[in-house]
């Protein structure tokens, strides 16, 4: 089994389309979105079955019993992350701004407070004759890493014995980045010719490098920039990355990603030059 994933260091350069593409062009049966804190690979992957869906606990948050509850404010004056309001006469937690310390559990003269399982997310998993993994981290959640390990241990379990599994991971180059890294064979790039897109890459590139991780670089809407893509080419020549090829700027490619459909059904230059990314990308994966 084969793990190929999908990265950028910025949102928006064509990450998950390049990524649909290849599921596209592979046939592949086993595939995850990692980018737990915007998912958006289901757009394009329709399924029969529905989807099985698993409350994800993160770690723990404070909870207020208002039976219990004098009213003393002790809590309140210890707090140190604004977490605790006032609730007619008694306080409650605000569920986004605690940060789980527990102080407040040892200040309390009435034991009202507790420590109870936070539900930071929701993973979900559908099977036909296909498997896809993915999940969606609750807004003010701070457990991306772990979910994102959760995610691809469910993509493992369930396709076994899939020969080629594609993980479209997330943007940037923290926690969820390194969890998305973590055990695959190969990660492609995809970079844009600007300025703040060099800096991802080479932001990029030094993370998958620390995690010892085979990586290639490929640029989408490479003809809005000549210039940009040609210091891309040559950053990758000098640190020997191999570089897979260029995708062009394609309006067609925008009519794909609208209509929710994969542009590896779409007959246009774009689709053709990720055509060619995937098989020199695969060949690197294999040897």
């Amino acid at each position: 089994m084969k793990r190929l994933l999908i990265l950028s260091g910025k949102g928006g350069t064509g990450k998950t389309t390049t990524a649909a593409a290849f599921i596209g062009f592979s046939g592949a049966k086993a595939f995850a979105d990692c980018d737990v804190d915007a998912p958006n690979l289901h757009l394009v992957s329709s399924f029969d079955s529905v989807g099985h869906k698993t409350v994800y606990m993160g770690s723990k948050k404070a909870s207020i019993n208002t039976d219990l509850c004098a009213g003393c404010g002790k809590c309140l004056e210890v707090c140190r992350f604004d977490s605790v309001e006032a609730n007619d006469g008694k306080y409650k937690i605000k569920e986004f701004a605690c940060e789980g310390c527990a102080v407040c559990t040892h200040v309390c003269p009435q034991q009202a407070i507790s420590m109870v399982p936070d539900e930071a997310g929701e993973m979900e998993l559908y099977k036909d004759y296909r498997v896809f993994s993915t999940a969606r981290l609750k807004m003010g959640r701070g457990n991306s890493g772990k979910l994102v390990t959760e995610v691809k241990a469910a993509l493992k379990r369930e396709a076994q014995d899939s020969e080629l599994q594609i993980i479209d991971g997330s943007p940037g180059i923290g926690c969820p980045v390194i969890a998305s890294v973590a055990g695959v064979d190969m990660a492609l790039i995809v970079t844009e010719p600007s300025v703040s897109g060099i800096s991802d890459l080479k932001r990029l590139v030094k993370t998958a490098g620390s995690l010892e991780v085979k990586i290639a670089v490929c640029v989408n809407k490479f003809d809005i920039s000549f210039e940009k893509t040609k210091e891309i080419m040559n950053f990758c020549k000098d640190l020997s990355i191999p570089f897979v090829g260029c995708v062009p700027f394609d309006r067609k490619a925008s009519e794909a990603i609208n209509s929710g459909k994969s542009i590896a059904y779409f007959d246009c230059p774009a689709r053709n030059a990720l055509f060619e990314i995937y098989k020199n990308t695969i060949e690197i994966l294999n040897n």
